[in-house]
């Protein structure tokens, strides 16, 4: 009998362990790419940052098209600064999750804006051949994104540059 409580105890334990682990994964989820409003209207942020792999890119792109879906967004950028790209096998990913993102998003009448690709960054997606290279509109950072929405809103930008 005790013997028998042990296993049941350990069996509740694992539970509770596997419920934890859930828990932080999707804490992580939450903090590798955050959705942050921009200070222009109806803009939101996306920073993706780690390595891309093809379960959290799923996550991503449905906890992005869950948020614009209730919100009244019309453009998003995303940042692709602290993306870490270190194998070939991610670059696919990185390439199948922007491809399935933009195309969602442009199809539910959001403008997508890209930023941050690093030279290197750049030269690897260019020479990989993915097919959304072309049908990017890129930005080097986020302000310069940033300034060009103004304009493109007949906003100003003010303040030290």
């Amino acid at each position: 009998m005790n013997e028998q409580m042990t296993r049941e105890e350990m069996q509740q334990t694992i539970d509770q362990l596997r419920e934890q682990v859930a828990e932080l994964e999707s804490l992580v989820s939450q903090i590798m790419v955050p959705i942050i409003p921009s200070i222009l209207p109806d803009t939101i942020l996306i920073p993706f940052a780690g390595e891309l792999t093809p379960e959290f890119s799923r996550n991503v792109v449905s906890k992005v098209l869950n948020h614009v879906a209730a919100t009244n967004t019309q453009t998003a950028i995303l940042d692709f600064t602290a993306l870490s790209i270190e194998n070939p096998d991610s670059l696919s990913v990185f390439g199948k999750a922007i491809e399935e993102l933009s195309a969602s998003l442009s199809l539910m009448g959001i403008e997508v804006i890209t930023v941050g690709f690093t030279p290197h960054f750049a030269r690897e997606v260019t020479m990989s051949g993915l097919p959304l290279v072309n049908k990017l509109k890129s930005f080097s950072t986020f302000r310069s994104a940033l300034q060009h929405l103004m304009k493109q809103r007949g906003l100003e930008m003010t303040g030290a540059n």
